[in-house]
C-alpha cells in the first residue's frame, strides 16, 4: 500500500479556530497510509517582491515541507467574503519568485467552517481561483461549507454524527483523489 504525506493548511490563526478543530476532526477519517502535517504560516513575514532573491527562512521551510507532501488540505474561514490575509500571504510566498511555485500539481482539497450561514462559499470560490493559477488540482465536489453551529464540534473537539458521515464521504473521494493526482 502507498503512503501519502498530505500538508495541511489552516487559513485562521486563532488558538480555538473552528477551522483547526474541523482540520483535527478530518484527519481522524483518513484511511491508512495516509498521514498530516500541519503547515506553519503564521510566521511567514509580509510577502515582498523585493525579497524573492534572499527569502526568509520560515518561507524556505514553509516551500520544503510543501515539496514532500503528496497533497494538501486547505481548511480556511471567510474574513470579509474572501480568504484570510495569512492565507494569502503563505499562497504568495510559496509561490514565488515566478516560475518557482511549489504548489503546482499537489492535488488539493478545500473546507471550511464559520458562524455565518454561507458557510465560507465565498472564501473557497476566491482560493479555487487561486489555486487554478497556481496550477493546484482542486477536488470539486462535495463542497463543504459548514456553520459552526451549536452542536457541531463536542467538548473534545470530535464532530456531530451528521456531519461526520458528510466529512467521511468527502474524506473518501479526498482520498481517490490525491491517489490518481500524485506522483
Amino acid at each position: 500500500m502507498n503512503s501519502y504525506r498530505i500538508g495541511v493548511v489552516v487559513g485562521s490563526l486563532r488558538k480555538d479556530s473552528f477551522n483547526r478543530t474541523l482540520a483535527h476532526a478530518l484527519t481522524g477519517l483518513a484511511p491508512e497510509g495516509f498521514t498530516f502535517e500541519y503547515l506553519e504560516i503564521g510566521d511567514l513575514p509580509l510577502y515582498n517582491q523585493d525579497h524573492d532573491g534572499h527569502q526568509a527562512d520560515s518561507v524556505k521551510r514553509l516551500k520544503g515541507e510543501i515539496m514532500a507532501v503528496a497533497g494538501l488540505v486547505f481548511v480556511t474561514p471567510e474574513y470579509n467574503r474572501s480568504i484570510p490575509g495569512v492565507l494569502k500571504n503563505a499562497l504568495d510566498h510559496a509561490s514565488r519568485p515566478y516560475g518557482e511555485s511549489v504548489w503546482a500539481g499537489k492535488p488539493a482539497g478545500i473546507l471550511g467552517v464559520s458562524v455565518g450561514t454561507i458557510g465560507t462559499a465565498i472564501a473557497q470560490q476566491h482560493l479555487r481561483t487561486i489555486l487554478a493559477y497556481l496550477d493546484v488540482p482542486t477536488l470539486g465536489q462535495p463542497e463543504v461549507f459548514l456553520q459552526a453551529g451549536a452542536g457541531l464540534f463536542d467538548e473534545s473537539g470530535g464532530i456531530d454524527t451528521e456531519s461526520r458521515k458528510f466529512l467521511q464521504s468527502w474524506m473518501n473521494r479526498y482520498v481517490a483523489w490525491v491517489q490518481r493526482h500524485a506522483a
